[in-house]
């Protein structure tokens, strides 16, 4: 098949090249779809809207989550499966996925929209905030299918040699929630509603876009082929299950984030927060982007035993990392309050509060790219552990214990030195896991 001859024979920098930028601009359109609805709830309805938004995030990061898990477990799966010539097996693996993320759309739809006001609540949704908090997860959760089913699609499409396919269908859909957001919000005014709607609408435009290549049955992975098989669907989930932590870890470091401003000071704490995230959002998908990109050629070129190639491509991939994530420090530095001002206009204490922040959290682009790299390294070679490590590390025990510690001795500098801090400790973790698993390789070789 010509993708795996591409995928263990073409020039490292050119699959760099191929699979990596559309990654980069695919999963960075997608994640910017959630500040589309910041930015047009922050602008046209308030600023209380828009923290509305971030409370309601962990719902949406635990439904990405899910996806991610299967997507990303899947195509590690898939990738080695066809590096070792298992074509029936990638088949299957690719079937099972695809009706398992049905299943678990359908399950996600029924509890969001069922309970919208307890899970608001658990949030961290105050009486200012409860009413809009629920809707948007009640609306949201009607589209779990579609955004479900568009995340691994447009994973898998790589797996055919096909990433173009995705970015193209995210282009589409950020265009369509740019225009239903304004249509809905802006012409229509219906506020808090309008913008789930929009967000869900085009993520059902992606999906329709990137199911097109798995129509035909001449392709090695396609809707027609294959069975269901509860065996691959348990591999699957534990290869990406990095990717579940991850996203697990997200939600709850946004919900204690939202929890220690919302203490310390009030709305205004969340919505500078929620400023703040969105930029790093964005920053974090951009190196997740690289990671998504190469998976398929670590995994295949893993599964086929050509180590020198996935040794070039991590190499390549971290020299990138750091010159990203100095970019983006950079960026901060000089830009950071046109930045916030793209989400927050109208609110002077608000922009102050953020751009305090963002100087602080500015330090964690020098490090978070090659943590999230390493991890996403170690789940395309089927190493889920190490990642789960790392995953977890970064984003739940170094971040629960800097929020417990550093803003009792520097108040609200601490909560936002909290995620440079953590990113910094897993770096450490990092080194001593990949020494490991290099350690393990070079025996592997020596015994054959």
């Amino acid at each position: 098949m010509m993708q795996d001859n591409i995928l263990g024979t073409e020039k490292i920098s050119r699959l760099f090249l191929k699979f990596s930028i559309p990654a980069i601009l695919s999963l960075t359109i997608t994640g910017v779809q959630s500040m589309i609805d910041g930015v047009f709830l922050g602008n046209f309805v308030g600023t209380n809207a828009m923290a509305s938004v971030n409370i309601a995030a962990p719902f949406m990061q635990l439904m990405i989550g899910m996806n991610l898990i299967i997507g990303i477990g899947g195509v590690s799966y898939i990738g080695r499966s066809l590096g070792e010539g298992e074509i029936k097996r990638a088949q299957d693996i690719f079937k099972s996925a695809c009706l398992f993320m049905i299943g678990l759309s359908l399950v996600i739809l029924c509890l969001g929209f069922t309970f919208s006001e307890q899970l608001a609540r658990f949030l961290g949704a105050n009486d200012v905030l409860l009413a809009d908090t629920s809707t948007y997860i009640k609306v949201l959760a009607l589209f779990a299918p579609f955004i479900g089913l568009s995340f691994i699609l447009g994973i898998f499409v790589r797996c055919i040699g096909k990433p173009n396919v995705y970015l193209v269908s995210s282009i589409v859909s950020l265009f369509a929630n740019i225009i239903l957001n304004y249509v809905l919000i802006k012409q229509l005014q219906l506020g808090i509603v309008g913008a789930p709607i929009a967000t869900g609408l085009s993520f059902a435009t992606s999906f329709v876009i990137v199911a097109i290549p798995f129509m035909k049955k001449s392709t090695v992975l396609n809707f027609f082929t294959g069975t269901f098989n509860a065996k691959y669907t348990t591999q699957l989930l534990y290869n990406g299950s990095s990717e579940g932590v991850s996203s697990l870890a997200a939600a709850i470091s946004t919900f204690v984030f939202n929890m220690a401003f919302m203490q310390i000071a009030g709305e205004e704490g969340v919505s500078a927060f929620t400023a703040i995230s969105y930029i790093s959002l964005f920053a974090s998908l951009i190196v997740s982007g690289v990671s998504a990109g190469i998976g398929p050629v670590i995994s295949y070129n893993y599964g086929a035993k050509l180590h020198d190639r996935v040794k070039a491509m991590m190499n390549l991939s971290c020299k990138m990392a750091i010159i990203m994530g100095t970019l983006l420090f950079m960026l901060i530095f000089l830009f950071g309050k046109s930045l916030i001002m793209l989400f927050v206009s109208d609110n002077q204490a608000v922009i102050d509060l953020a751009l305090h922040g963002s100087k602080i959290y500015a330090f964690t682009f020098f490090f978070n790219g090659l943590n999230i790299l390493f991890s996403g390294y170690f789940t395309s070679i089927g190493d889920a552990l190490s990642s789960i490590i790392v995953a977890i590390c970064r984003g739940m025990i170094f971040i629960l214990l800097g929020i417990m510690t550093l803003p009792q001795f520097i108040g609200i500098s601490g909560v936002w030195m909290t995620v440079p801090v953590a990113e910094i400790l897993t770096i450490l973790i990092v080194v001593f896991l990949f020494k490991k698993d290099s350690i393990k390789t070079t025996n592997k070789l020596m015994k054959a």
